[in-house]
C-alpha cells in the first residue's frame, strides 16, 4: 500500500514535535535532534519535519512504495508525467536508507518517490531536494 509523503521545514523543533504530536494525537516514530517523523495509518501518511533548513514551510511531497512492485509502478508513472526526473538509486535520507527517485511537477513542487529500505544512525546528504537541486536528500 502506498503512503504519502509530506516534509515540512521547521525552525523549532521542539515546539512543532509538540504541535504535531497534539494534532495527530501520537508521538513521532523517529525523532533525532534535526529531524521528526510520524508514520500514521489514519490518515496514512508519512509526515517529517526537520529543522535543517533556513527556509519555514513545505519542503516537498512524495509517495512511498512499500513493495519493489509499487516503486516500479510508481517510477513508471513518473516517466509517463513527463519532464526530467533525477534518479537517486539506492541513498542515504532523513536517518533511512532508501531507494528514490525525484520529480518536478508544473508548479515546481518537487515530489519524491522512494522506497525505505533500511535505518540510518546518520540524516544522510545536506541539500535541497526535487529535479532542480543539485543533491536531491531531504535538506
Amino acid at each position: 500500500m502506498k503512503r504519502l509523503h509530506v516534509h515540512i521545514n521547521v525552525t523549532e523543533l521542539d515546539k512543532a514535535v509538540g504541535f504535531y504530536s497534539t494534532l495527530f494525537a501520537a508521538k513521532p516514530t523517529v525523532q533525532k535532534d534535526d529531524y521528526a517523523k510520524w508514520m500514521l495509518d489514519d490518515p496514512l501518511v508519512n509526515f517529517a519535519i526537520s529543522s535543517r533548513s533556513s527556509t519555514e514551510g513545505l519542503s516537498h511531497l512524495g509517495i512511498e512504495a512499500e513493495t519493489p512492485a509499487e516503486l516500479v509502478d510508481v517510477y513508471d508513472r513518473l516517466e509517463d508525467a513527463g519532464g526530467p526526473t533525477l534518479k537517486e538509486g539506492a541513498t542515504t535520507c532523513c536517518y533511512h536508507q532508501s531507494e528514490k527517485s525525484w520529480i518536478d511537477d508544473p508548479a515546481g513542487v518537487s515530489w519524491e518517490t522512494f522506497m525505505t529500505t533500511g535505518e540510518s544512525e546518520t540524516f544522510g546528504q545536506d541539500a535541497g531536494e526535487g529535479v532542480s537541486q543539485t543533491n536531491a536528500c531531504c535538506g
